[in-house]
């Protein structure tokens, strides 16, 4: 059993900040790599960034220079700061992670989503 939950979502005014946290549980061999995901009210989900178990990333465009996504892995856990927040960043935010875990005596790969942290950026 694997759960990935998301934190730190709310409400902030434009230019204002928030770092969002994901932390994985459970028989965790190994979190190949994880990602932030968002979607807007009649909008597709989309990337904002994601990064791998060796620490590479890629980002959106539209966010680089003002969102940083880091990892720590000793607790499996995956942060996304963001500065300057924009209205049009007001979004769900969701966590994607593809993990490597524990069944047993065997080694299974799968993906797995948060429930999802609002983000609303309004003054």
């Amino acid at each position: 059993q694997v759960q990935v939950v998301e934190s730190g979502g709310g409400l902030v005014q434009p230019g204002g900040s928030l770092r969002l946290s994901c932390a994985a549980s459970g028989s965790i061999f190994m979190i190949n790599s994880m990602g932030w995901y968002r979607q807007a009210p009649g909008k597709q989900r989309e990337l904002v960034a994601r990064i791998t178990s060796g620490g590479s990333t890629n980002a959106a465009d539209y966010v680089k220079g003002r969102f940083t996504i880091s990892r720590d892995n000793a607790k499996n856990t995956v942060y996304l700061q963001m500065n300057s927040l924009k209205p049009e960043d007001t979004a769900v935010y969701y966590c994607n992670a593809h993990i490597t875990y524990r069944s047993g005596t065997t080694y299974r790969a799968s993906e797995y989503w948060g429930q999802g942290t609002q983000v609303t950026v309004s003054s």
